[in-house]
């Protein structure tokens, strides 16, 4: 019996050596060393923000690189002698004879619900101490737009929360709306206004940096974190004191990650703040690389910089939407610039800002007769069509008579009440900054501005009393005008009720 146990145990033992013996060989095996192909080229010249780079014969255009520190680059130009390569990181002591390896890998971003609520480079590296972002799904920075048959028509308002955009320049949910203006003249302020409006909405949005200071976008990302809308927006950031590599790639990044929402059914917005920089970032490589240049120094391929851009912005029959706010700054109030003009014709229209309007105190400084939306009349609201539909008009009209009358002229009581109820129209399209007003809001005092019931206010007291004037006619009709905001069509014997509770309330105001 002691022989048939021990000889038990001996098996035992010996089954447990032999596991643990395979255990020990499956080890070693993984990590035995296995020959690798690896291409590796060599710096031949560093310029600022590209490099030149020789050895590289099966690198593929916009490709990433690899440099000594695991630095990113990606390759552009490319020739049968060496290879121009994009620098999308600090380089630091990067210099001529350092070697650089492929990757075989397109330049990508990270994309996926993970991003919201986080300040993100192009590349997905965190810039807000939230730890890294995960990258469980990367995408191309390039993509190709979306073909003809898979595009629907623009038939969905995305409402921005401010009033003259809303009734007199609309925009559509996969519309590309440009915003242009001189510096300072509130352009960033009416995107981010878009952005917070969308709150509740169901709109995922990316607003992308490209060039600006980073106390811009610090002011921008606080804003948003203030007002609630960080929770559904990721900020894609690459400021003026980023490589001009990086500048590049940024739009493109966010874009991907735009698309991300898009085709998952979603409604997206992304805002590009600015373009007019993101040009100058490419120039700036494109005369580092020995590109030929064209009109203001720009190569001859900038329109196909941009329109490749913001060819991607659509609406898909299948579902899901992106719309896209490019912004660019004008010179002394010059559209006829070569990028202003490139991009105007790219978009389907644009919101003007002038200087002027901005200095006299008309905020947003929004031109209405240099504006124009070449999509969003498609999409507007019913209710916006009946409320405004000779504003724009009538407006344009006071425009002109108040230009007139500053001459002198002697003008007869017609046109003296014609001129009184423009500048309360004016008024009436003043908004603060962050103060972005509901549909139903909107269209009582659009239909109160048209129906003179300021006419009898001092100018000075028009935005407070339009307020309180807006929201107790929203009050007495309460079911009209929740129809109203789902899209429900105004008749004009409900307008005329509107307006006559508008008149009845704005005299007991007076």
């Amino acid at each position: 019996m002691t022989g048939v146990r021990d000889s038990a145990a001996f098996g035992e033992w010996y089954a447990t050596l032999r596991d643990r013996l395979d255990t020990l060989d499956s080890v070693i095996d993984g990590h035995r060393a296995r020959p690798s192909v690896a291409e590796i080229g060599r710096v031949l010249r560093v310029d600022g923000a590209i490099a030149e780079v020789t050895g590289l014969p099966g690198v593929t255009s916009e490709e990433l690189v690899r440099f000594p520190g695991g630095k990113l680059g990606m390759a552009y130009d490319l020739t049968p002698e060496r290879v121009g390569v994009i620098l999308v990181d600090e380089m630091g002591d990067l210099a001529a004879g350092d070697l650089v390896e492929r990757t075989g890998e397109a330049m990508s971003t990270p994309v996926g619900e993970h991003i919201l609520g986080r300040v993100i480079d192009p590349t997905g590296r965190p810039l807000d101490g939230g730890g890294q972002v995960p990258s469980r799904e990367r995408w191309p920075i390039e993509r190709p737009a979306a073909p003809i048959l898979d595009r629907a028509p623009v038939e969905s308002p995305l409402q921005t929360g401010i009033k003259a955009i809303d009734a007199l320049v609309p925009v559509g949910r996969g519309q590309r709306q440009l915003i242009l203006g001189d510096r300072q003249t509130g352009k960033t302020a009416i995107a981010v206004d878009t952005i917070i409006n969308q709150r509740g909405n169901g709109v995922v949005c990316v607003y992308c940096a490209v060039g600006i200071r980073s106390s811009a976008v610090t002011k921008v990302i606080a804003d948003l974190r203030q007002h609630g809308a960080l929770d559904y927006t990721a900020v894609v950031v690459a400021t003026g004191d980023d490589p001009p590599g990086r500048q590049y790639i940024a739009p493109y990044a966010a874009t991907s990650m735009a698309e991300y929402f898009m085709e998952q059914g979603a409604d997206v917005l992304i805002v590009y703040d600015d373009l007019t920089r993101h040009a100058r970032a490419y120039r700036e490589l494109s005369l580092l690389l020995r590109r030929p240049p064209g009109r203001e120094a720009y190569p001859g391929d900038i329109f196909y910089v941009h329109s490749r851009l913001l060819e991607r912005p659509t609406r898909l029959r299948k579902g899901g939407s992106l719309t896209a706010l490019p912004i660019i700054e004008t010179q002394a109030q010059d559209m006829s610039g070569y990028i202003p003009t490139n991009l105007i014709s790219i978009t389907d229209g644009q919101v003007y800002l002038s200087p002027k309007l901005f200095q006299q105190g008309v905020l947003p400084a929004i031109d209405i007769g240099r504006s124009v939306s070449r999509v969003g009349g498609s999409a507007q609201l019913p209710a916006y069509k009946a409320v405004a539909g000779d504003l724009r008009l009538a407006y344009a009209q006071f425009e002109e008579l108040e230009r007139f009358s500053r001459y002198g002229a002697r003008l007869d009581a017609q046109r003296e009440a014609q001129l009184e109820r423009g500048r309360r129209v004016r008024e009436v399209l003043k908004q603060s900054q962050y103060d972005t007003l509901p549909v139903d809001r909107q269209i009582a005092t659009l239909a109160a501005a048209v129906a003179g019931a300021f006419d009898a206010v001092p100018a000075a007291e028009v935005a407070s009393v339009a307020d309180r004037l807006a929201r107790g006619v929203v009050a007495r009709r309460s079911e009209l005008f929740a129809r109203l905001a789902k899209g429900g069509r105004l008749r004009p014997e409900e307008l005329e009720d509107i307006q006559r509770v508008a008149l009845d309330l704005a005299g007991g105001e007076g």
